[in-house]
């Protein structure tokens, strides 16, 4: 072999070379390419298999969040993510305030909810108020389970109780739920309402029906959890012997509930002066500010013990400096009994007159000569401000010369005094008194003798009148606690009936089509009519069962 042929040979080689090169070169060409497709194809697979890269499928009721594309006078563009934008026509915004309306810019996210899934024209129509409705259902609901209180206004009202707008959600409260919404007959009731319309009402969620649209609620049940809370923070801070300033919240038979800031405290009738009263209706009326002091405080029971009485100086502690035996007075007769009168002399001083110092004669019940409610001329006879008694007479006062009247009383006490003197004379003549003359010692005369006898026989009849007295008061003091007692029971017995009894409403007698109708707006007629139409099924069913009895 030649150097010719050995270069031919390398050169062969070597083309072989880079022919296999260009070979390799347009293998590894495809082999990126085919890389290349594989990987966009797979890209486009996970994004088309991406949730969040689909159009949403809409349906009627849909709640969501979308963002304002374009806002016109008449309609909202919004993106909610579906092949078209939503569409929100003016009418559903309208629950919008102007501010709110202008608040709608583009690029805001807003909550709608989907009313049309497609129009004629392919969008979706959405409504704001219905999205806002459904998020107050929502709110209200939490705010149920959680138990809390929220505040609304009252927009109008029918006959069974007010309505309130609570963001779009049309609430019901019964006329019983209703605190102010005092009773009695209709037209008082309905001018309360009226009253109300425009105030705002802290309420309480006490029944909620998202699919029947139904919504009821108590104010009452509201206040109360506010005052149970402010009542409770009250008892920690409160201490007895305080006084304090409050109002008269209500007034019953054994006394009156004063609120002290959050809370009501008893006065009882023995609590309220310091003269005897028969009802708290006398010294009191609902809405009066008083002073009060705190007399006790029962934390477990929660109850307040108030009273009025001891708020002002006590006035047997200046009885002595004020009064003195044989002065000449003024009384009113505020009770009888059998041995003899008890009269005011002023608020919380009272003395009594024995029946032996009512008159001359002999009688044998005060209510032959004097009356409840009287106005006397007296002489205080005795005086005892330990045991706080006072000794008055009738007859020894109408024996006073007139100097000594005139003196005290001035000239008009004369025919007072002659008026007074000529009814008693015509009581006693009424009962066949007159001519029936006590026996005791001649009292003008200072220098005839004494009969001991009769000395001994009226200080005898003094001393079992006090026992008498004594007595009297003695039962009057404990029926006066046995009353509170029953009282007390009375009203435990009622709150416990109140706690374990079912929350109940008044629907002041409505059928639930009637409620319906009234949580619609409907007036007093068409209430009326629902009632009837409700009834009337009843009644029929009612006359089917007779029939078949018989």
């Amino acid at each position: 072999m030649d150097g010719t042929d050995v270069r031919e040979q390398a050169a062969q080689v070597n083309g072989d070379g880079e022919a296999q090169e260009t070979v390799n070169a347009q293998v590894t060409g495809d082999e990126v390419n085919l890389d290349e497709e594989l990987d966009g194809a797979s890209l486009m697979e996970q994004f088309l298999s991406d949730p969040s890269h689909d159009y949403k499928t809409l349906k009627y009721g849909d709640v969501m969040e979308g963002i304002i594309m374009h806002v016109d006078r008449d309609e909202l563009l919004v993106d909610i993510g579906s092949k078209a934008e939503g569409i929100v026509p003016s009418k559903e915004y309208s629950s919008l305030s102007a501010e709110e309306k202008d608040a709608l810019q583009v690029g805001e996210s807003i909550l709608v909810f989907v009313v049309q899934p497609e129009n004629q024209e392919g969008h979706p129509v959405v409504s704001i108020d219905r999205a806002r409705q459904e998020k107050s259902w929502r709110r209200l609901q939490e705010i149920h389970e959680a138990n809390d209180v929220i505040e609304a206004e009252v927009t109008n009202y029918n006959k069974g109780g007010l309505l309130v707008n609570l963001d779009g959600v049309r609430g019901f409260v019964p006329a019983s739920q209703v605190s102010e919404i005092r009773g009695g007959d209709e037209s008082s009731k309905q001018a309360d309402m009226a009253r109300l319309i425009g105030t705002s009402l802290p309420l309480k969620v006490i029944e909620i029906n998202r699919h029947r649209n139904r919504l009821i609620l108590s104010e009452r049940q509201a206040v109360q959890e506010r005052r149970d809370a402010m009542k409770e923070q009250l008892i920690k801070e409160l201490k007895e012997g305080e006084i304090r300033t409050g109002r008269v919240s209500s007034i019953c038979d054994f006394g009156a509930f004063v609120d002290i800031g959050g809370a009501d405290g008893l006065v009882h009738l023995s609590e309220l002066s310091w003269s005897r009263v028969r009802h708290p209706s006398e010294l009191l009326k609902v809405g009066q500010e008083v002073d009060v002091y705190v007399l006790g405080i029962n934390a477990n029971e929660r109850k307040i013990a108030l009273s009025i009485k001891r708020t002002q100086p006590e006035p047997w502690s200046r009885v002595a400096s004020s009064y003195e035996v044989g002065q000449l007075v003024k009384g009113t007769v505020t009770q009888l009994a059998n041995f003899g009168a008890f009269a005011r002399i002023e608020d919380g001083i009272e003395g009594l007159i024995h029946v032996s110092e009512l008159a001359d004669e002999r009688i044998q019940h005060p209510k032959q000569v004097v009356s409840e409610g009287q106005e006397l001329i007296l002489r205080i006879i005795r005086i005892d401000p330990q045991r706080r008694r006072m000794g008055l007479s009738l007859r020894r006062a109408l024996d006073t010369p007139d100097a000594e009247l005139v003196a005290i009383f001035g000239d008009e006490i004369i025919a007072e005094r002659d008026a007074l003197v000529q009814k008693v004379r015509e009581s006693l003549e009424a009962e066949g008194l007159t001519g029936t003359r006590q026996d005791e010692p001649e009292r003008s005369d200072a220098s005839a003798p004494v009969d001991v006898a009769s000395i001994d026989s009226e200080a005898l009849a003094r001393e079992a009148g006090e026992h008498q007295v004594a007595a009297f008061e003695e039962r009057r003091r404990r029926a006066e606690e046995e009353a509170q007692r029953r009282q007390q029971r009375q009203r435990q017995r009622e709150e416990k009936q109140q706690q374990d009894q079912d929350v109940s409403f008044e629907g002041e007698g409505l059928s639930a089509m009637a409620m319906a109708f009234a949580m619609a707006g409907a007036d007093a007629d068409l209430l009326e009519e629902a009632d009837k139409a409700a009834e009337a099924p009843a009644e029929e069913s009612e006359d089917e069962e007779k029939t078949s009895e018989e």
